[in-house]
């Protein structure tokens, strides 16, 4: 399914809201016979109340972010590793694709949340226990001791191991979200023959 744009999200939570408010205004009140007896000023009155309606976005957040911020700063460098920058185009985090399988995995199945859950926390787990620090602090050495399950054969069979088994869904869903980004795409990165590209998520 190819997404847009949040706000395209964001603008339909912001409907069903706005209605009953709207059904909460006071009807306006009708001036007395001849316009005597104070009628008119509170039909002037009633003509001043407006409720004012915000758009949800202006107000507050409508979609909490899906990974905490520690298993987002893992995928983020996660991502970076897996699709960093070249010369001719945009890695991942330029192309913002971490923060865009945040949005589509907390829109995702749980089979496919706690196998993005489970990862992240294991690779952190792993990252404090060998080298007493959160992944996104390792250096490229470091990392690329934890992330060595990325190099062994594919197998038809799914890893046993959590890490594992996310290390090998986020390098075809961060492939895949950088090269389909829009900034990706205007730089002739995009996967050929899709002709799709998602928007950043602001």
């Amino acid at each position: 399914m190819l997404i847009k744009r949040r706000r395209f999200f964001q603008t339909l939570a912001a409907i069903p809201a706005a209605a009953p408010l709207v059904a909460q205004q006071p009807p306006p009140i009708q001036p007395a016979p001849g316009g005597r007896g104070g009628g008119g000023r509170a039909a002037a009155a009633a003509d001043d109340t407006k409720l004012e309606i915000s758009v949800a976005e202006s107000v507050a957040e409508p979609m909490p972010r899906f990974f905490t911020p520690a298993q987002l700063e893992a995928l983020r460098r996660v991502g970076d590793i897996l699709m960093p920058a070249t010369s001719t185009s945009p890695g991942a985090l330029a192309a913002g694709a971490p923060e865009f399988l945040d949005f589509l995995i907390g829109a995702s199945g749980p089979g496919r949340q706690s196998v993005y859950r489970a990862g992240l926390d294991g690779l952190n787990a792993q990252s404090q226990k060998q080298f007493g620090k959160a992944f996104k602090d390792l250096d490229n050495s470091q990392a690329d001791m934890l992330l060595i399950s990325l190099r062994q054969p594919w197998t038809l069979d799914e890893p046993a191991d959590p890490v594992a088994r996310f290390l090998r869904a986020a390098k075809a869903d961060v492939r895949t979200a950088t090269a389909n980004s829009r900034l990706a795409a205007g730089a002739g990165r995009r996967i050929a023959g899709s002709g799709l590209y998602w928007y950043p998520l602001d």
